[in-house]
């Protein structure tokens, strides 16, 4: 997105000052960009997806998994933030970057995660797995609800499609780690 001489870019600390509520924010290249919040499927895949990472990477002392909307500051000068769905940063990484007291992480994160919504256009999503690469990502996942499918990125254009008959693995960020695909859109209710 362009923007005019005259129009003023956001920076990342003047994007962590805004109310939170009934908006959801990114900032690309200093542009703000405001999303409605997440529908109640979507909300219950980040959760279910969250969860099982959460647990695995806990037990194993991996690192930390973050929830929703965790925003992490890609790029300065414009400043480019965004928030996926679910993310991992690893030990090696917190030791290297250090935990932020305050406002977003510096950098990315190790593994991103993206439940794609309904009115996701592919153009989108590829260029938001493309920055997260850009950006120093390892892995990205990108579950879409609908097909019932997670793409699974090593680069933006290595990437394997799994579906409910396969399992989802990540030997190289978490080793061991194992979920049947079909146990990440199979909801109780």
């Amino acid at each position: 997105m362009s923007t005019t001489a005259t129009e003023k870019l956001m920076t990342a600390d003047e994007l962590l000052r805004l109310p939170s509520g009934e908006f959801r924010y990114e900032l690309l290249d200093g542009v703000l960009h405001t999303m409605s919040p997440a529908g109640f499927s979507h909300g219950a895949h980040c959760s279910t997806i969250g969860m099982f990472l959460a647990l695995f990477v806990r037990q194993h002392r991996l690192g930390i998994v973050l929830g929703a909307e965790t925003g992490y500051l890609l790029r300065r000068n414009p400043d480019t933030v965004r928030a996926p769905d679910a993310s991992f940063v690893s030990t090696a990484t917190l030791n290297r970057v250090g935990r932020p007291a305050r406002g977003f992480f510096v950098g990315a994160p190790d593994l991103a995660v993206e439940v794609l919504s309904p009115d996701d256009r592919p153009a989108y999503i590829d260029e938001k797995t493309r920055d997260w690469f850009a950006a120093g990502t390892q892995v990205v996942w990108n579950i879409d609800p609908r097909q019932k499918t997670i793409t699974v990125y090593r680069t933006p254009d290595d990437f394997q499609v799994l579906t409910e008959a396969d399992t989802l693995e990540e030997a190289t960020l978490l080793p061991g780690f194992e979920c049947p695909v079909r146990d990440i859109f199979d909801q109780p209710i």
